[in-house]
């Protein structure tokens, strides 16, 4: 990624400014009390907290997560040595169209090129999509990891990984539903068949870090990213007031982020927040995010409990499986009108 073509190059009002605001405030949540004797008082601050974070942030940081140390750093060198080998090599499990999973480096964001190369991997196989966004095509597509020879053990590190992120994604939603007074095993039947997947991002030096971002500004359009970055740090949220924050690094921290389903789920109580990741002159950045999504089959729509007369429901329902098979598409090719967005299924006043 030498020379740094016009593709990359964001609109001046999307550029990164080189002076950054650290994340004073930032919610750090410690997750100690799922892990010991029932203490309901600690339970019931824990659900304030995260409450409070999704309410006002809709991020936060968690430690004492119960995710095997050594399970991370395995899945962090894997990362780096796959990315380590040359461009010929990763290009054979290169992802295409029909091909959705594997190692992409041309992938845009808001029809801009993102300064990254990307390797992602479906927690379950098969993984369940609709063929296409068409409403009347009922055809459904398996879909399979593409795995690469080297290094030959990232299969079953991934695999791993994969089984510890949906643990801790579950528990998450346990206190998620708790803090908008729902039951704890409210959300757990839309996971029942679960398309998460897990990707591994790497961002090379950029020679123009003022020009280009690795991530350009989104929500995320799942339920629950579960985010593993190294020490570098690149993450910054747009907070409430409209200024972009950086998440300074925790070590052997999460970063938690409501996705778009939360929002619809809870009728704007929550609200996915938009996010970029800023790429640096002199080091390469490594990180591993987790989406935990719901099943192909799943309608998103506002929950009945949390709607009536005075609050109605704000989005029409969707199909989780034909919503994704439509953005998709953006991620291949430019396109001259913006990709779905839960705002698309908004019910006016």
């Amino acid at each position: 990624m030498g020379e740094v073509d016009p593709a990359f190059i964001q609109e001046p009002e999307h550029r990164p400014r080189i002076s950054y605001i650290e994340g004073e405030g930032f919610p750090l949540i410690d997750l100690a009390p799922l892990h010991s004797s029932n203490n309901v008082s600690a339970i019931e601050g824990l659900v304030k907290e995260v409450g409070k974070a999704c309410k006002e942030w809709g991020f936060f940081q968690v430690i004492n997560h119960g995710v095997p140390l050594e399970k991370r750093q395995k899945i962090d060198g894997d990362s780096r040595k796959f990315f380590e080998q040359s461009l010929e090599e990763k290009r054979k499990v290169r992802r295409t169209e029909k091909l959705v999973l594997g190692y992409y480096d041309t992938e845009h964001t808001k029809n801009v090129r993102d300064w990254k190369e990307v390797f992602d991997i479906a927690v379950e196989e098969p993984a369940l999509i609709p063929s296409s966004p068409d409403p009347d095509d009922k055809e459904i597509t398996e879909l399979y990891n593409q795995w690469p020879e080297y290094p030959p053990e990232l299969r079953e590190t991934c695999q791993d990984y994969g089984q510890e992120m949906v643990k801790l994604a579950r528990k998450l939603f346990e206190l998620i539903a708790l803090s908008l007074g729902l039951p704890a095993d409210r959300f757990h039947s839309f996971f029942k068949d679960h398309s998460s997947y897990i990707r591994l991002n790497h961002y090379p030096p950029c020679p123009t870090p003022e020009l280009a971002l690795g991530v350009g500004r989104h929500k995320d359009g799942g339920a629950l990213t579960i985010l593993a970055q190294d020490d570098v740090g690149g993450l910054e949220v747009k907070r409430k007031d409209g200024e972009w924050i950086r998440v300074k690094p925790t070590p052997d921290a999460y970063i938690v982020n409501v996705g778009a389903i939360i929002q619809v789920w809870s009728n704007d109580k929550y609200e996915s927040v938009e996010h970029r990741a800023m790429v640096n002159p002199e080091k390469e950045r490594f990180s591993v995010p987790f989406f935990f999504n719901p099943a192909h089959y799943v309608m998103i729509k506002p929950l009945e409990e949390l709607t009536n007369e005075q609050n109605p429901a704000k989005y029409r329902a969707y199909n989780w499986g034909k919503f994704t098979a439509s953005k998709r598409r953006s991620n291949f090719q430019k396109l001259n009108v913006e990709n779905l967005q839960i705002s698309h299924f908004r019910i006016s006043d």
